[in-house]
Formats: structure tokens, sequence, C-alpha cells
């Protein structure tokens, strides 16, 4: 028992400094307090000693660490910029906020065409109602004499559908007087741009959302198109690219790919970028016909000795009888067509009378059966009639 007591009082003085020791960590200050302290079992204060250091399991990189690490996605280099011609053709595109969209899509397509410049000149709240605000036949003399094009596009008409002033009366939209200044005000603006007998090309107005303000645009297009082909120019109609087989409005369509886009805006009124080349398309036909070769992707160079100056064709009425037509040939049966020949002359008559595909395609009648022919019914017949 004697023996025991000293044993004891040893491990009794041991927890003591022990417990006195921790105390005194955890009064230390706040910088020994963030160190990283070991702690010790009860027996390793009892009797010294450590136990082997744990190895650490090597940490896994985080899921947003292994993204960061990843090798960055390269962009595809950007397209190289066609540079223009000093001597490209110009093509003028004026109008209202329509024309400034329509000459961004003819930009992108003609960009790989060395020899056609775009040249914007459109003034988007502008139009032929407002001349007080921008009087586009006065304006237009000297922007052609200016920029001198090759071709103009014209399109206008969105912020024409207000009042107009007719000999000191205010007329609503459409009406018989409203009209009838419009068609003037339209040929003023036709005649200010043929100055140097420009080929004249007049795009005409979409449908948009609002069913009052696309019936104004089909009566607003009938005016372009009868003012235009009266002066020579060419009416370019894109109504059926931008509505449904109905003729109703429609936010998506068809792009030039013939895939489903969006090509109006949430408003109903502007077009997107599909929209605006969509309608570039319509006119690039007749761009690219005209301008021939000038517009190939392809060149170097331009000479005006290849490339001669483009004027307006004739308008119709004059010198009418010097426009030669070659009337269609059937590769079956050429007399159905009423011409004999590719490239021959028509017949004096074949304007006059009409021929028998004509007769079949427009009038519903078929040419008579050869006699003797099972669908003959002709009767009596011609040999008993002979008779």
């Amino acid at each position: 028992m004697s023996n025991r007591q000293p044993l004891l009082r040893c491990a009794v003085l041991l927890l003591v400094a022990a417990l006195a020791g921790l105390t005194v960590l955890q009064l230390a200050g706040p910088a020994a307090a963030q160190e990283r302290v070991e702690r010790k079992s009860f027996l390793q204060l009892l009797f010294g000693g450590s136990e082997p250091a744990r190895k650490q399991a090597p940490r896994q990189p985080s899921r947003s660490s292994r993204v960061a690490k990843r090798a960055p996605s390269i962009a595809p280099p950007p397209e190289p910029v066609v540079e223009k011609l000093e001597n490209a053709r110009k093509i003028l595109v004026v109008g209202d906020f329509l024309a400034n969209r329509t000459a961004d899509g003819l930009r992108a397509a003609f960009a790989e065409a060395p020899g056609v410049v775009i040249v914007d000149r459109a003034n988007g709240s502008s139009g032929l109602v407002r001349d007080d605000y921008y009087n586009w036949p006065e304006e237009a003399r000297n922007i052609v004499e200016e920029v001198q094009p090759s071709i103009i596009v014209v399109q206008i008409g969105s912020n024409d559908r207000q009042q107009l002033v007719v000999d000191g009366e205010r007329e609503p939209v459409r009406s018989a007087k409203w009209l009838a200044e419009y068609e003037r005000r339209t040929r003023s603006l036709i005649d200010a741009l043929q100055v140097r007998n420009t080929p004249l090309l007049w795009i005409g107005m979409p449908a948009f959302k609002s069913p009052s303000m696309t019936t104004d645009m089909v009566a607003f297009n009938g005016v372009f198109r009868t003012q235009v082909e009266k002066a020579g120019g060419e009416f370019i109609d894109i109504w059926d690219g931008f509505v449904d087989e109905e003729g109703k409005f429609v936010f998506t369509g068809s792009d030039i790919n013939g895939q489903q886009v969006r090509l109006r805006g949430s408003d109903g009124i502007n077009v997107t970028e599909a929209g605006r080349r969509k309608i570039a398309f319509y006119a690039e036909k007749s761009i690219r016909r005209l301008l021939g070769d000038a517009a190939a992707a392809g060149i170097s160079a331009l000479d005006s000795a290849n490339f001669p100056e483009i004027f307006m064709p004739p308008a119709p009425g004059e010198n009418a009888a010097a426009i030669t037509r070659t009337m269609p040939v059937a590769m079956t049966d050429p007399a159905l067509d009423g011409g004999s020949e590719l490239l021959g002359d028509m017949p004096a008559t074949a304007g006059l009378v009409p021929s028998p595909r004509d007769q079949l395609v427009l009038d519903g009648i078929l040419p008579e059966a050869p006699e003797g022919r099972v669908d003959n019914f002709a009767w009596p017949p011609a040999d008993q009639s002979s008779e």
C-alpha cells in the first residue's frame, strides 16, 4: 500500500501539469491561437512520445478548378475583309429606316465583290409626306450628283401614314385627294433620281403587324408600282416573302437558304438581320443582272471598256416599236406557242392575235382537233359533208 502512494501522487501531479498547460494555451494571444497545435492523447501527456503522423490523402481539385485548367477554346479567325476597287460600281440606297436595313443586307450580299460598293444615304425618319422635315425631291438631285451611282435603290413609305395638306386642307390617308398628291410626290422623286438616267430599283413595302398599317402599305405599293413602271424603272415586290400562305403577317419565315428564322422584330415593324438579308436578296438578282461581271467575287480590276455605263431602259410608250420580243418555242410542238424559229422574227400579227397556247392558258379554249382525230366532234364529218 505504501508503494502505491508515490505512484498515485506522481500521476496526480502529471495530470495537474497537463491541465495547466492546456489552460496556458487557451489564454495565449490571437497570434498563437492561429497556429495549429497538435493535439495529444492522455497517454502521450503521461508517458510522452507522439503518434506517427498520418499521411494526408492528396486533395482532389474541385470541379471549378478543373474547368479553369482546361485549354481555352480557340475562336475562329475573322473572315478577311474584301478590299473594294477604286472604280467600283456604286449602288445608292435612299429612303426611310427600312432602306437603312436594306443597305445592310446589300452590304452582306456583295461583301465578297470588290467591284460593288453600297452607299447608304437613307434618312430613317423621312418620307414623302413630311417634306417640311426632309424634302426628298430636292435632296435627291444633290445626292445623285455627288455619289454618281450606277444603280439607285429606293425603299420608302413606312412613315407616310399621315395627313397631307392639299389645297390648304388636311386630307386623311388614302383619300382620293391624298392619293393623287402622293402619286405626284412619288413621280417628283423619280424624276429627281433620273437626272443621270441611272437604272432605278424601287423595293416595295412588306406587311406589318398592324392590320391597318398593312392595308395602307398595299395602297402605297400600288402607287409605287404604277409610277415606277411608267418611268421605265423596276418595282421589286417583296410582299410574299413576309406573309404566310393566307397573306397574313408573320414574325418567322424562310430565309434565303430556306431555313425557318426570325424575320421581324418584336414590334412587328423592324426587320432582323435575316430579314434585311432577305429583302436585299430580292434586289440582288436585279443588281447582278445589271452589273454583270462587275458583281463577281473574283475580279481584281474593272476596265471601263469591258464595263460600259448602265442606262435606264426606255419607258413604255417611248420607242415601243423598237422593242422586239421572241415568242417561246416548245420542244415538241413549235406551232402551239406561236413561234417557229428560236431567234427568228415574230409574225406581225403575233402581238394582236392570241396564240393557241395563250387561248388555252388564259381563256381555257382548246385548239381545234385535226380532222379525223377521235376528239374531233364536228358534225357532219368532213368526208360526209363533201359528198
